[in-house]
């Protein structure tokens, strides 16, 4: 509770200091250092726990200020809506596990870790519904009841897990993350020749967003157990989603495919992004040069898909879409794709993209909105697009 307090209690001059430090202007971003990623990063992790704490029931809220009417827009078609919404779905406060991890894994700072472990992991469980078989986390907390449970929520939380094992050796972390990979793979069958559904409740399609992360999440259970079933999980799942999935013509991924073999032809940064960390660590593991060629591809097909040039306040510039949490998990591709090919030219983008949005677009409470490039004027701020900012700024690279 203690490490919660000291989150909690943060001054505004945090803020405006470090909105000083940047300077107007067109100044490029790209050789901002890592230190100054890592103290903008925890300047947000401290407003996002400020702002959208729910004592009563020890978790964060959908948005700020909170809205009691507010309904979501990514749940699975004919799923009951939350009214009156306390707290937040899951996906939103999974992002801020996901931020919180990824400032523990760059700095080993204990603050992080304690405040995990004190506060966030515990609120998690509240989400854990292991009244059905195999246990997992659901859509909303039980104390509302039953709700959807979602195969993609729970790899997101379960490639968290397999960071927390990486940096503190504790086998509980690890166990969990077995313990919903036995969830994910309940959601795999046959239909359509392979690959896992979306949802549980509501198996209509198999999306790109609940099989890249699985594949990434099984190579990463192969590094660290060296057990050949979890790669050739990554290598089946992967192949799968290449096959049914990738835009031949760009290399980008589209959505998902329904069980008549119809294609949704959305195309989302995450998704594409999944799939360049997912072949990365299977060339990594395998050293086939295919995987690693795949990756390229994607990672230059995205950004020639992906990124439009703007109108903003100090001129035109290039900005990736308006989905924040969507780009930052494309991050998490480019970025194992640098440590191997030191290409940085696509993270360069992100990295100005970030530093922009920061200096120019938060609002009063120093809250982004879903634009990098403008102002939103929405009265109630996005946990999920505030959250996903502290991995952003934490994972930046150095660059040249």
């Amino acid at each position: 509770m203690k490490t919660v307090l000291r989150v909690l209690l943060i001054t505004a001059t945090l803020f405006f200091t470090l909105s000083g430090f940047l300077s107007a202007g067109n100044k490029s971003f790209c050789n901002a250092s890592k230190k100054e990623n890592i103290t903008i990063s925890d300047s947000v992790l401290n407003r996002v726990m400020r702002l959208y704490h729910v004592p009563e029931r020890g978790l964060l809220a959908e948005t700020f200020p909170r809205n009691l009417e507010n309904k979501v827009d990514y749940l699975a078609e004919g799923s009951d809506q939350q009214h009156g919404q306390e707290v937040s779905f899951l996906w939103p406060y999974s992002g801020v596990i996901s931020g919180v991890v990824a400032l523990y894994r760059e700095t080993r700072d204990r603050k992080y870790l304690d405040l995990l472990e004190n506060h966030l992991l515990p609120g998690l469980e509240k989400y854990w519904d292991f009244g059905r078989n195999p246990a997992a986390y659901q859509s909303y907390p039980t104390f509302a009841g039953i709700s959807d449970r979602y195969y993609d929520d729970n790899v997101w939380i379960a490639l968290d897990f397999c960071t927390l094992f990486e940096t503190t050796h504790q086998q509980k972390y690890l166990q969990k993350a077995i313990q919903l990979y036995e969830f994910i793979m309940s959601g795999k069958d046959d239909v359509l020749g392979g690959g896992v559904y979306w949802c549980e409740q509501k198996k209509h399609s198999k999306n790109t967003c609940s099989n890249a992360p699985t594949a990434v999440l099984c190579s990463r259970l192969y590094e660290i157990t060296h057990e050949k079933k979890y790669l050739d999980e990554a290598i089946e799942i992967y192949d799968w989603t290449k096959q049914n999935l990738l835009d031949p013509s760009d290399n980008v991924y589209w959505d998902n495919v329904n069980l008549d073999g119809r294609i949704s032809k959305q195309k989302y940064t995450y998704n594409t992004g999944q799939m360049i960390e997912a072949a990365v660590r299977l060339y990594q593991i395998t050293k086939k040069k295919n995987y690693l060629h795949d990756a390229q591809l994607s990672a230059k097909g995205a950004y020639q898909f992906f990124v439009k040039e703007q109108e903003t306040q100090d001129g035109k510039m290039f900005f990736y879409p308006d989905s924040p949490w969507f780009n930052v998990i494309l991050l998490r591709g480019l970025n194992q794709l640098y440590a191997i090919d030191g290409n940085d030219v696509f993270i360069k983008t992100l990295k100005e993209n970030a530093y922009y949005a920061f200096h120019h677009t938060l609002d009063e409470n120093g809250l982004f909105g879903n634009s990098w490039y403008r102002k939103n004027n929405q009265p109630h701020k996005s946990l999920l697009d505030n959250a996903c900012m502290i991995e952003l700024f934490a994972e930046l690279p150095d660059l040249k």
